[in-house]
């Protein structure tokens, strides 16, 4: 069995952004040889998400607007959290997005269904984080 590592680093303009890294993990793939096994994408940090889902501009301004109604940002008074940091509500969108995705790999290529492609969801940016790919097979 083999075994790749890979990091991505993201330093998003904004708060809060969707990014499709599909692509990214495609040629990560293709980098480590691997025909058949698993790769896991996480992010390394508690404010930012992995997800699957469609590219759809609609549907990710539906995720913004869902969890701005259910993690509001502001007033950041509201959380407990909120001390010398003021990003409670991006710990809260990360837990609902959900940390981590495994997908098969299958003669080589991620074995998706129709539509799904991988996102990197940021939710406290402005800063460097990373993503790790870890790739594991024959």
């Amino acid at each position: 069995m083999k075994s790749y590592r890979k990091v991505l680093t993201f330093n998003t303009k904004t708060r809060r952004a969707f990014i499709n890294i599909t692509d990214t993990v495609n040629d990560a793939l293709g980098d480590s040889g691997i025909q058949e096994g698993f790769v896991l994408v996480n992010p390394m940090h508690i404010t930012a998400s992995v997800f699957i889902n469609d590219d759809e501009s609609g549907l990710h301004q539906d995720y913004e607007d869902f969890l701005e109604r259910v993690a509001p940002e502001k007033p950041h008074d509201q959380y407990s959290h909120n001390t010398f940091e003021d990003n409670a509500d991006a710990h809260i969108k990360r837990q609902i997005m959900g940390r981590e995705v495994v997908v098969a790999i299958t003669k080589g290529r991620l074995d998706f269904g129709p539509w799904e492609q991988i996102f990197y969801g940021e939710f406290d940016g402005r800063r460097d984080k990373s993503v790790l790919i870890k790739i594991i097979g024959e």
